[in-house]
């Protein structure tokens, strides 16, 4: 949803009377978001967005929700006439994609981890273009696909310092930025729970707790001693102050999805990634590819714990470790990745010389 998102706003930054749509699924929570955007009609499909993990009546309903959004997507392409659709995969984009194509519309596909999801990948067969953001991903979608990186949300013209200094960080501090993503975050809630006071000893911590995972973490902060306690800093999200929170922070501890991957490369700042065990392991490649390269630290699920966090965060306390690792990281990011697939969008739509294809030549 969000690299979607900053996708329609480089649209919008590049053609700034284009018209645009946000096709979702039936979860409520998409449609608040892209209600907040503001001039971007939301319209839903009857197939869920998201897929249950575990035994229950969805593994028989989702089936008969993505048959029928079949034509329900393509009398909704015939509605709006399109002159292309970008859709970032999963379970909601196959109905799209599958309408686009009868219709003669030019789709174009992004795909965020280093090893495709099976969704993904069906949907990379019909689709017209494949932007991935890793380069080991082009070769799952041979003659079709392109590097664009991930698209993420813009950093541009955010003051360290004042990013800093709005969160409460001194000059001598080291603040570490603690947040799962969307999957399940239990065990880096715990190891830092565990791990917390003597964490606070050296570092400052922000903590993105969610909104229901805040009462116990600001119950935590209330347990803390009082030489500590105001160096913890528990918030149920940041929405918009996100952007702050990343260049402000030395250190990053998250899963490993490809957002927040290209999120830290962006920045440039170095990162424990504890990839979410399950989901296909895609994120595990993820965060191989990032740590191969030194521009992460990678931390297995099974294997965090208070001593083990605690360990690293002391190892990376060294401002020349973490410098290099920053570095690396930098080296690895394409902040212009919503920009340029804009770019093969808008040439799409008009029927041009793709970008990407000319880049390849």
């Amino acid at each position: 949803m969000y690299p979607a998102l900053a996708v329609a706003h480089a649209l919008r930054d590049a053609r700034p009377g284009l018209e645009l749509a946000y096709v979702g699924g039936v979860r409520g929570l998409e449609r608040r978001i892209v209600a907040g955007v503001g001039d971007l009609p939301y319209h839903e499909l009857v197939v869920r967005s998201l897929r249950s993990g575990g035994m229950n009546a969805h593994l028989v309903l989702d089936p008969l929700r993505l048959a029928a959004s079949v034509p329900q997507a393509w009398a909704l392409l015939g509605r709006l006439r399109p002159d292309a659709v970008f859709t970032s995969g999963g379970y909601l984009g196959i109905p799209l994609v599958m309408a686009a194509r009868s219709r003669g519309i030019p789709t174009l596909l992004w795909e965020g981890n280093v090893v495709a999801g099976r969704a993904t990948a069906a949907i990379g067969r019909l689709a017209t273009r494949v932007a991935v953001s890793f380069p080991p991903t082009v070769d799952a979608f041979p003659g079709r696909s392109f590097v664009s990186g991930t698209p993420i949300r813009s950093f541009a013209g955010v003051d360290r310092a004042a990013a800093r200094r709005s969160f409460g960080v001194g000059d001598g501090d080291r603040l570490l930025l603690v947040f799962g993503g969307s999957q399940a975050v239990a065990r880096i809630t715990v190891a830092l729970e565990l791990g917390l006071e003597r964490l606070l000893a050296e570092w400052r911590v922000l903590h993105i707790a969610g909104e229901p995972g805040l009462p116990h973490a600001e119950a935590i902060r209330g347990s803390l001693p009082a030489g500590v306690v105001d160096h913890y800093q528990p918030v149920g999200f940041l929405t918009d102050r996100m952007t702050d929170a990343l260049v402000a922070a030395d250190l990053v501890l998250g899963r490993a999805g490809s957002s927040t991957c290209a999120e830290v490369a962006a920045v440039g700042v170095a990162s424990i990634l504890v990839p979410y065990p399950h989901a296909g392991d895609h994120q595990r490649a993820n965060a191989a590819f990032m740590s191969d390269r030194s521009a992460a630290v990678m931390v297995p699920d099974a294997e965090l714990d208070g001593d083990r966090l605690l360990a690293e965060a002391r190892r990376l306390r060294d401002d020349a470790t973490r410098a290099r690792m920053a570095s690396a990281a930098r080296e690895l990011g394409r902040p212009d990745a919503a920009s340029l697939i804009a770019g093969e969008l808008l040439a799409m739509g008009e029927r041009r010389p793709l970008p990407s294809a000319q880049a390849g030549a």
